[in-house]
């Protein structure tokens, strides 16, 4: 048997290192979010105007509403991160402002999941009809659940011990 050092895990840095690091790596994720529903926002702020809007039922006209209360507040935990940083730039609370910002991102996340059920619910309702609109909504659901949750969760959970 030879004796071995400990093999070292991970990364040699400070915490300050860590943060700064893992900060970009977030504010990176942020922005990918950040447009799609920012662009999904700005559309569902129109359709109230078009002429169409009235002849919606009025169930269809609650999933309206509601979608665009979903999109206002995913896109405020969305933009939240950005905001954090800005004002406590420079106070040397980065390590806790990475971990803030990564729940708000998080919890972003799921918000754009139900931002995305909902405009996608609304859609297809208007574009088919009932029928169909459930079963085709959930399976899209479990789609975003499945690339946004499980798989990264798995990996975590498979990978991370190694």
């Amino acid at each position: 048997m030879t004796d071995r050092a400990p093999r070292c895990r991970g990364r040699d840095e400070s915490e300050e290192e860590r943060a700064d690091r893992m900060w970009g790596e977030l504010i990176q994720e942020v922005r990918v979010a950040q447009t799609g529903v920012q662009i999904l926002f700005g559309f569902l702020l129109t359709v109230v105007f078009q002429p169409k809007y009235d002849r919606l039922s009025d169930a269809d006209q609650v999933i309206y509403v509601v979608t665009v209360f979903l999109g206002a507040v995913t896109t405020g935990a969305l933009v939240g991160p950005v905001s954090l940083h800005r004002l406590v730039a420079g106070r040397r609370v980065k390590p806790q402002a990475v971990r803030l910002a990564s729940r708000l991102t998080l919890l972003g996340l799921v918000l754009l999941v139900a931002t995305m059920t909902s405009a996608l619910l609304l859609i297809l309702r208007v574009a088919m009809g009932g029928g169909f609109v459930p079963w085709l909504t959930a399976l899209v659901v479990a789609w975003y659940l499945l690339c946004w949750f499980v798989l990264p969760l798995w990996t975590r959970r498979r990978h991370a011990g190694r």
